[in-house]
């Protein structure tokens, strides 16, 4: 029996496994809505906007491991859903993105509500597909699941004209692709992961530099294991969080801009850097001309291109890093007896006088403005015993979330990396609680990135999303307002939101539950209520404003020079309450 291409759109989803898909409807995509109307087999989530579909879906794949699905119709819905695509490329999240389009006949004519969804795709999707032939849509999706989950993961976008839907074709589904040209290599170079253990077993001041890789090969416990065998410190970039037990003796907190002191200055003074998963970044690297000076390098990396793309490697080893890692414990398990303590006891005396030195610290006024560091950190003590998913925002809170609220395990730290969208945060959390409805998730968002997709409350009421967001509220644009601060004489260029709604009003007007912490000594019992509701809560929290995050590497800086705490003079104007008044938002003045 012939069954339309929608029909067949559907099926291939149940094949795959697909539980959930973040949607928007129009007019080219209504048959498949239609189909999808029928079913119960797919939850589908109807979101207010579609980059809320595709942050949802990205929070979906990195909570869970599996791709994440969306589906937007053509010209803005495809446009909508852009910054999610370039967000899921940037940070390796296994994503498949559908789009409509006008039909085939009318392709290239400028017909109402048509984008060229190739060609703005081509960018930002690891490979993207214009299906002309309902009789190559089913095999077109198996190779688009297929691709964004094999290799180094990401978005692949499938672009399906309304006409392809509505026709009929044989359903058969394949059981295998085969792609010429596409063949990720797995296991590594025998010859080159030798040499990695020879090397590792002989460094007197080696690091671990950890990225997001390691969380989607699966390969914590490994990397656990490299780790323990060797005695080596595990420094991870914001992306690897949880990739490695934060509480774990050998854990250095997160490396970067914002990392631990200890962490930077370890890697800069090691003698080998072995990167598993991690890219080299200029967030990690600071000026590459001086980064890791003094080291080797070893980069296990499934994607070639990734390895000497930034900094030069010694030993480069191209592999899936769970099947680099089980080979390298096996080699170096043969090799070493114990010694490693012994050998790597001065390189740990010495880390540990860089964390008695400059640990992360803050003070906190019982009496005075909250600090945002207390909030968090309270935040994780509070409820640290149920293992919760964590989403952030981007900007001060999402470092303060990094440095103070620590992840045991992968899969439950969910952030926008490299291209920290503002707005990610609140849809991701969302995804992740639709793919597990009984587990705790929160948000901790920033006043301005969570009005960027604020609308989507109305879709975590709907669907019984109990998320609890928390709003570290100082009216600002405080990462702007930090580097205005520090490198702009304090020049406050729109970073000041002079209207902020009442975030209380805006979660009761749609439905879910809007609680404040106004005073430190209400913190802890408004986050117990907010764990308390079972429905969508809003924590608004006003916080100190003029908070600066540190440590921090100033942009082109080396990783060993950090500003580790305002400066004097900042400090005298903070001190006498500067803050932007009036319209002319450009001048700092004095209160």
């Amino acid at each position: 029996m012939k069954v339309t291409g929608a029909e067949i759109f559907v099926e291939c989803l149940k094949r795959e496994g697909v539980k959930t898909l973040f949607a928007l409807p129009g007019g080219v995509v209504l048959k498949i809505f239609d189909v999808l109307h029928q079913q119960k087999d797919i939850d589908v989530i109807l979101t207010r906007h579609e980059q809320g579909a595709g942050h949802m879906a990205e929070g979906y794949a990195k909570a869970t491991g599996k791709p994440g699905v969306a589906l937007v119709t053509s010209g803005p819905g495809m446009s909508n859903i852009v910054t999610a695509l370039v967000d899921a490329s940037m940070d390796s999240v296994p994503l498949v993105c559908f789009s409509g389009q006008v039909s085939t006949s009318l392709i290239g004519n400028d017909a109402f509500q048509e984008a060229d969804n190739i060609g703005l795709s081509r960018p930002c999707t690891k490979y993207n597909f214009l299906v002309k032939d309902v009789n190559d849509l089913a095999v077109t999706i198996k190779e688009a699941f297929y691709i964004a989950t094999t290799g180094r993961p990401g978005p692949v976008l499938v672009d399906i004209p309304k006409d392809v839907s509505m026709n009929k074709t044989d359903f058969k589904y394949p059981g295998s692709v085969s792609i010429r040209g596409y063949n990720p290599t797995y296991d590594g170079n025998k010859w080159q992961i030798k040499q990695a253990a020879e090397a590792i077993v002989k460094a007197k001041k080696p690091i671990l530099y950890v990225g997001g890789g390691v969380i989607f090969s699966g390969a914590s416990e490994e990397l656990l294991e490299l780790a323990e065998l060797t005695q080596i410190p595990v420094d991870m970039t914001l992306m690897a969080l949880g990739a490695f037990p934060g509480e774990h003796p050998l854990s250095m907190g997160m490396m970067g801009m914002h990392g631990t002191y200890w962490a930077n200055m370890a890697v800069h003074y090691s003698d080998l850097v072995i990167a598993v998963g991690a890219r080299f970044d200029d967030r990690v690297t600071g000026k590459v001309s001086e980064f890791c000076p003094h080291a080797k390098v070893i980069h296990i990396d499934i994607d070639p291109t990734s390895i000497r793309k930034n900094v030069n490697v010694d030993i480069p080893i191209v592999g899936d890093c769970k099947r680099v890692l089980r080979e390298l414990n096996q080699i170096i398990r043969a090799t070493v007896n114990g010694e490693q303590r012994e050998l790597r006891k001065p390189w740990w005396d010495q880390i540990h006088e860089w964390k008695r030195a400059h640990p992360l610290t803050y003070e906190q006024d019982p009496q005075g403005p909250i600090k945002p560091q207390h909030l968090i950190k309270r935040l994780y003590e509070l409820t640290k015993d149920r293992d919760p998913i964590v989403s952030t925002d981007v900007g001060q809170h999402q470092m303060w979330a990094a440095q103070y609220f620590t992840l045991a395990k992968p899969h439950r730290w969910l952030t926008s990396g490299g291209l920290g969208t503002m707005g990610f945060g609140f849809p991701a959390a969302m995804g992740a609680q639709a793919a597990f409805p009984n587990r705790l998730v929160l948000c901790i968002a920033g006043d301005g990135s969570v009005q960027m997709n604020m609308q989507e409350l109305a879709t975590a009421v709907v669907n019984k999303l109990p998320v609890k967001v928390f709003i570290v509220n100082n009216q600002y644009h405080g990462m702007v307002r930090q580097w205005q601060d520090l490198f702009y004489e304090g020049r406050y260029a729109s970073s000041y939101l002079d209207v902020v709604p009442d975030f209380v009003k805006l979660a009761e007007a749609y439905g879910a539950v809007g609680l404040r912490a106004a005073k430190v000594s209400e913190v802890d019992d408004v986050i117990r209520e907010a764990l308390a509701a079972d429905k969508p809560v809003i924590v608004d929290v006003p916080v100190d404003k003029f908070e600066n995050c540190y440590p921090m590497i100033p942009a082109g800086g080396c990783n060993h020079e950090m500003i580790l705490a305002d400066p004097p003079e900042l400090k005298k104007k903070q001190a006498a309450g500067a803050q932007v008044v009036g319209e002319d938002k450009d001048t700092v003045l004095t209160a």
